[in-house]
């Protein structure tokens, strides 16, 4: 009986364009529901199960062996208790201050954005918090779609009404990126400093915390001036940070 209803749904035979057309979006509300149910039971095993991979390190690792085949996944999931305090706040301090406190969108940080975007007539800023980073990061294209924002808006209401908000910040530290093939508090941490992430200094935690807005560019220009300024506001700015506990 299934079987026949699914060769009904994908027949076009002898149908009318307004027949043909309420069918096609049929299909596109079916395809979209059951999409959305297997993003909505994945975040569900992420309670219990830590993701070996997100869709943005397999989309960035098959650019990259595309120019060179040699490049290798640099990832090592480590649990929250393992990274820096300093690590936590700096990140916060740099992507999301009001991390603990919005329900998954800084409605001022995106208004904000917006205004700054309005006025030099380019996108200069953005108003993502962890939580959308994390929604993108984790199931979505880097395409610029309004269909993507859509379902990062999706995504990210699922993230936030399933999972805590350490268990959100775990994942995150674990998967962003920081460079060429490096993703995760851990590979940053042993791949620009030699240590572990739990070992990161003060300083240490605020430059990484730095890259994370274009991480491939400040990976070859480590002495950027501009990288010194965000790390040194950065840390300034930490002490203040709240991190889940």
């Amino acid at each position: 009986m299934l079987l026949a209803a699914c060769r009904n749904l994908l027949s076009f035979d002898d149908l009318s364009w307004t027949k043909w057309l309420k069918k096609l979006l049929l299909i596109g509300l079916v395809w979209f529901c059951v999409l959305h149910l297997s993003i909505f039971l994945r975040i569900v095993s992420y309670i219990w199960y830590d993701p070996s991979s997100t869709s943005f390190m397999e989309e960035q690792l098959a650019t990259l062996q595309l120019e060179d085949s040699d490049i290798k996944k640099k990832h090592e999931w480590v649990p929250y208790t393992s990274i820096s305090k300093s690590l936590k706040r700096s990140l916060i301090a740099a992507e999301d201050a009001k991390f603990l406190d919005h329900d998954g969108f800084d409605w001022d940080g995106i208004e904000n954005a917006w205004e700054k975007n309005l006025a030099k007539g380019k996108i200069v800023a953005g108003g993502s918090t962890i939580s959308q980073q994390l929604a993108k990061n984790l199931f979505l294209s880097s395409d610029k779609t309004p269909w993507r924002k859509l379902d990062e808006a999706l995504i990210t209401v699922m993230l936030e009404t399933i999972l805590d908000k350490q268990r959100i910040y775990e994942i995150y530290l674990n998967v962003i990126e920081w460079g060429e093939g490096i993703y995760g508090a851990e590979a940053a941490a042993q791949y620009y400093f030699g240590t572990s992430a739990k070992r990161l200094s003060a300083y240490q935690s605020a430059y990484l915390a730095a890259m994370v807005t274009n991480p491939r560019y400040y990976q070859t220009h480590r002495r950027s001036a501009h990288l010194s300024h965000k790390t040194r506001v950065i840390l300034k700015r930490m002490r203040q940070s709240d991190i889940p506990d």
